[in-house]
């Protein structure tokens, strides 16, 4: 099963991958997980990429492309993969659905989660992540149970920079001209499936359950 999970930032793909992947057994690749694996790391491509990210850019297609078709040749997608955050831009779609067809595979569905532009702003500025282990909770939808602290692995939570407000407006102005197009591109391609962000998380997952099998 391979699945694409579409959608503004800050509309709740993140809090829905975790549960398709647990429920599913297939891997989520986020690039956005693994750009800031390379900044924590300091290497070169994650230099590169944190000065785009700060900023709330998209980072260019030309090192989102190579990074995420990397990923989708480790063994652990041989039998299906969650993409998160890729593609978010025409040619990004373009160069994956080639790479598939290279591959003798497809695309199932593409799970689109939109969300008031308003809704989207308070959860972003709500958000917090571990220093530790990347979770990410929502202080006013998802808390953690211990304020400041990760669930998981007792780590430290904190606001990401571009989950400011400056950066947040900016990455949501950026996702309507750039990504908004691939919402058309899959319906064309008749694998789009659009879902209510604003729905309650477990509602929502049961509604995905039931298009999944």
């Amino acid at each position: 099963m391979n699945l694409i999970l579409l959608g503004p930032p800050g509309a709740g793909k993140g809090t829905q991958a975790a549960k398709i992947t647990e429920k599913y057994h297939i891997p989520q690749i986020s690039t956005g997980d693994i750009f800031r694996w390379h900044i924590s790391n300091g290497t070169e491509l994650g230099l590169k990429a944190q000065e785009y990210m700060n900023h709330g850019e998209l980072v260019p297609d030309c090192l989102v492309i190579t990074i995420a078709l990397k990923r989708l040749k480790e063994p652990d997608c041989e039998n299906g993969f969650l993409l998160d955050g890729f593609p978010r831009t025409l040619e990004q779609a373009t160069a994956l659905d080639e790479f598939l067809k290279r591959h003798n595979k497809k695309i199932d569905h593409v799970l689109y989660v939109d969300a008031d532009k308003e809704l989207i702003m308070k959860r972003m500025m709500g958000r917090v992540v571990c220093r530790n282990c990347g979770a990410s909770y929502q202080t006013v939808t998802l808390p953690p149970k211990k304020e400041g602290i990760c669930d998981l692995c007792g780590g430290e939570l904190f606001h990401r920079e571009d989950d400011k407000p400056e950066t947040v407006k900016n990455r949501i102005e950026v996702y309507e001209v750039q990504t908004r197009p691939l919402i058309e591109y899959y319906k064309q391609a008749g694998t789009l499936v659009p879902l209510d962000g604003i729905k309650d998380i477990d509602v929502l997952f049961a509604e995905i359950e039931e298009l999944l099998g």
